[in-house]
């Protein structure tokens, strides 16, 4: 087409939102953002068939003779850039706007000129950070050939454009869903957000930590209600959302908050029950008690609720709301501060709420949650970390029979004994007992997580499928409970793309964490998105080079088995098995895995041998696991399931 005559095609103008404060600000880090955004853009731009016209500082103007590909481009590039953000922080992470249109162009000396250029650039000032607005042209020509939704902001007066123009913008579907009517949410969907300390001293914070965590508990006995778990709620810590926002966010149609101040012996309670439909109160009260007294506060304010909320206390529920765990206020508060380190999850975390957990059935014996939380330590530093394996697990079992024997009738003494007996593959055992901590404590997440696990294990698909959902459901911003569930949804509902979306998800639960990005790669590779791929795992491999240097032997084989490299993976093999056990080293049932798919069935029966002497529970899940495809019907393949419990 000769130079100076017009042509119809589709314009993309993009921008940084905040780039000119910046560069006022911070000029190195400016640039930077803007070489980082390109090397991001350009890619993309290639595979959709986009033609760089020219780069306006941090800004983008590009044609496209086809208005789908302009509109699934801008779509990627937004995506892209999230996903470079998710690791970063946030005075490091770029935020654009695109606006597209479809008009007509000159184009002089590789430049274009016209109102189609005019109007895209007036329309990306429209769109939010992060979001893509096209114009009506656009919306006509790609409604019904897209996978994501388009909605109206109406009609909009441009400058320099002499009629106003219906702009739509493209809905994004990790957007947060605010606009989900409120009289879909649930009354007895209720979150317990974070009591705010009030105490003059510091250190009292994990108090309120506690006593939110013990409303939660005292909460979740009562069979009518739906009570979101600690890890989805506790992310809201401090925050300043709306309530309504919030209650959006977990699907909860009421929230409770409240706030605590201690002083010496003597507590002030405050806690008030909202509807996030309306903002409307509930209910509301203050506690003036002795610390003595704690307990009470907690059952009445269940109570309260459940009569605010119409709910019916079961009478086999009475008893378990109103029990008072322990008579000392000493043991209460360090076991309390236990599940305060407990809950970080980490080895020296680990070790520290041991310690408190000693002292407080130190002082008093008879404290059933104490030893629980002790048998919960030694659980997690088996299983989640493989030290000292048998002795932890015999411990666990020791220390949770002495809390049974205190209280029969504890779910969460229920549901770490069938933790332990999963670890130790006593399937049929385990099960009785996650029944058991769900009948008595129905919106425990972590019981309906563990139950699912073991119902995959035997291939009880469906059902498994319902635990993690309800699991889900219970405690949404969970990031172990987002991984297993897209697990799910990959290998057994076959829904790829839902799975990459919850693996991405978990990538924002868990920033800075290596194995997120670990388990995205997976989900990439396993889609045959070789590219994405590489990049988490190149991600995870730079987060895990300090505390985890074996991790990379790990991650090249992973990659080279993705991209079908045998060569690369037998060369690579003798690193990964140097690397064999301790603290997040690489399981036997991984190396087993690679030697099934190199045709070295011999060595793969060795090894998973190994795995199952060790007993590594990932072995429980081969079925799922492509490389074990070629022996799957094998005598001495099946034997191993035999031998595990699962035949």
């Amino acid at each position: 087409m000769s130079e100076g005559e017009r042509r119809l095609v589709a314009i993309m103008f993009t921008d940084m939102v905040g780039y000119t404060a910046l560069g006022q600000r911070n000029e190195s880090l400016s640039l930077a953002l803007v070489e980082e955004q390109r090397k991001i853009i350009r890619p993309i731009l290639a595979r959709h068939n986009g033609r760089e016209v020219k780069t306006m500082g941090d800004a983008f103007l590009v044609e496209f003779s086809n208005v789908v590909d302009a509109v699934r481009c801008a779509y990627d590039i937004q995506r892209g850039i999230r996903e470079f953000n998710l690791s970063l922080a946030s005075e490091k992470r770029i935020h654009l706007r695109i606006g597209i249109h479809l008009g007509e162009v000159v184009e002089f000396q590789g430049d274009l000129s016209g109102d189609a250029v005019n109007v895209a650039s007036r329309i990306e000032a429209l769109a939010e950070g992060g979001g893509v607005c096209l114009t009506r042209q656009v919306y006509d020509h790609v409604r019904n050939k897209l996978d994501f939704q388009l909605s109206s902001l109406g009609m909009k007066t441009l400058k320099n454009v002499d009629s106003p123009v219906e702009i739509f913008k493209v809905e994004m579907p990790w957007e947060e869903a605010t606009s989900r009517a409120a009289t879909n949410l649930d009354l007895k969907r209720i979150a317990v957000l974070p009591f705010a300390s009030m105490s003059p001293d510091p250190n009292d914070a994990f108090f309120a930590d506690g006593i939110t965590e013990e409303v939660i508990s005292t909460l979740s006995n009562i069979s009518g209600l739906h009570v979101i778990s600690r890890t989805s709620v506790m992310g809201f810590k401090g925050a300043t959302k709306k309530l309504k926002d919030i209650g959006h966010e977990l699907e909860v149609g009421s929230v409770l908050e409240g706030s605590l101040r201690k002083a010496g012996n003597r507590v002030r309670v405050t806690a008030q029950l909202i509807s996030v439909s309306n903002d409307q109160h509930l209910w509301a009260e203050s506690y003036d008690r002795e610390l003595d007294d704690i307990f009470a506060v907690q059952t009445d304010i269940a109570r309260q609720v459940a009569e605010a909320l119409r709910v019916r206390i079961l009478s086999s529920e009475v008893d378990r709301i109103g029990r008072k765990p322990t008579s000392s206020t000493k043991a209460h508060t360090m076991y309390l501060t236990g599940r305060f380190h407990w809950n970080r999850r980490d080895v020296d975390s680990m070790r520290k709420a041991q310690e408190y957990f000693r002292l407080a059935v130190k002082e008093d014996p008879d404290f059933a949650l104490g030893y629980v939380g002790l048998a919960d330590c030694h659980f997690l530093l088996a299983s989640n970390f493989r030290l000292d394996f048998e002795e932890n697990l015999r411990q666990g079992r020791v220390l949770v029979a002495r809390a049974l024997e205190l209280e029969p009738d504890l779910a969460e003494a229920h549901a770490s004994r069938g933790g332990i007996l999963q670890t130790n593959f006593e399937f049929a055992e385990a099960e009785k007992e996650f029944k058991r901590a769900i009948e008595l404590k129905p919106s425990y997440a972590s019981a309906h997580q563990w139950y699912s696990m073991l119902l995959s294990f035997q291939s009880r698909w469906d059902e498994a499928f319902q635990e993690i959902q309800l699991a889900a459901e219970l405690d949404p911003l969970s990031p172990i409970i987002n991984a297993v569930l897209s697990d799910y949804l990959l290998y057994h509902q076959k829904e790829g793309d839902k799975a990459l979306e919850l693996a991405k998800r978990g990538l924002e639960l868990n920033p800075g964490q290596p194995f997120p990005h670990y388990r995205a790669a997976i989900k990439y590779g396993e889609m045959k998105m070789f590219e994405e791929a590489r990049r988490e795992m190149d991600i995870a491999l730079e987060l895990s080079r300090e505390s985890y240097p074996h991790f990379k032997s790990l991650a090249d084989v992973t990659i080279a088995y993705f991209e079908g490299e045998k060569p690369t993976v037998r060369r690579l093999l003798p690193q990964l098995e140097a690397h064999l056990g301790g603290m997040m080293g690489v399981q036997a049932v991984e190396i087993a895995g690679f030697y099934f798919w190199l045709g070295d069935d011999e060595k793969g029966f060795e090894w998973l041998e190994r795995s199952l002497a060790q007993k590594e529970l990932r072995l429980a899940m081969l079925r799922q696991d492509e490389r074990f495809g070629t022996v799957r019907n094998d005598p001495r393949f099946l034997d191993v399931f035999s031998r595990m419990g699962l035949a």
